[in-house]
């Protein structure tokens, strides 16, 4: 009885892949060299009624437990036999609500040092979900055919992925200055239209327009108008607060006064005495 117990669990442990409730496990390695399998947790991508999501329903795997060896490319190549593979993106965590879909800049967004992260694929087809889940491995990231870059050689290739584009920066920066005055001229006609318009409430909302538009201040007059001000605090704070300080104000004034005349009179005697009567 107790042999046969053994035997029972030892075909379990071999046979089962430990994965968390409701997750299935695919096993990759990063290479054929590579002994042990690291594993992938995937379930299909689900959210609560109600509750929007960015990410299509029945096409999107979820995918936990990413190295930082494995990229979009990799994912989208390791699970294309499913079915034909639409998008992948590589988050730090799991999206907890409807996210912006507003790109983000790659220059101004730098992408954060990478580690494991979680995944979302999606397929062009509902049986890919299926196909992914049922999935057997262990998968290669790393062939002949598609090698993977690793070590000094994935050190270097990004460093030269971190030094940006002279071009490409200059037409995402105009791109967005041309998007930024548009919004901005929006804005100023539709208070313009509203201007003199009283709200829901009855109020009017007033605005003060100057007769000459004002010159937008740079950060150096900024920090030069501020250094002004805080002179000019410095100066004024406890500066004659009491009275006694004020008298002896006046009277440190009144004895350097006379200390002056004093020196210029001993300076005129000087030069009075040293003058010498010199007719030829």
């Amino acid at each position: 009885m107790v042999a046969r117990r053994r035997k029972r669990g030892a075909q379990g442990s071999e046979q089962g892949i430990p994965s968390p409730p409701g997750y299935s496990a695919i096993p990759i390695k990063f290479s054929e060299k590579q002994q042990a399998s690291h594993y992938l947790y995937v379930r299909e991508h689900r959210v609560r009624e109600g509750t929007k999501s960015s990410w299509p329903q029945k096409r999107t795997l979820f995918v936990l437990n990413v190295p930082p060896y494995c990229t979009e490319e990799c994912l989208a190549r390791l699970l294309s036999p499913c079915s034909p593979v639409q998008s992948v993106e590589l988050q730090e965590k799991p999206d907890l609500a409807d996210r912006s879909e507003e790109p983000k800049s790659k220059f101004f967004h730098p992408a954060p040092v990478r580690g494991f992260q979680v995944a979302y694929v999606v397929f062009q087809k509902p049986g890919g979900v299926s196909a992914a889940l049922a999935l057997k491995g262990p998968l290669l990231v790393s062939t002949d055919g598609h090698p993977v870059k690793s070590g000094v050689h994935k050190w270097v290739s990004n460093y030269t992925d971190s030094v940006p584009d002279p071009e490409a920066l200059r037409v995402e920066v105009d791109t967005f200055m041309e998007a930024y005055d548009k919004r901005i001229a929006e804005e100023e006609a539709k208070a313009k239209e509203e201007e003199g318009i009283p709200d829901e409430e009855g109020w009017v909302k007033v605005t003060r327009r100057g007769r000459r538009p004002v010159l937008p201040r740079t950060e150096a007059a900024s920090l030069r108008v501020l250094e002004r001000e805080r002179r000019k605090r410095a100066r004024k704070e406890l500066l004659n607060f009491y009275a006694w300080q004020h008298r002896e104000t006046k009277m440190e004034h009144l004895a350097q006064l006379r200390k002056k005349f004093e020196e210029d009179k001993q300076r005129i005697e000087l030069m009075r005495a040293q003058r010498k009567f010199r007719p030829y």
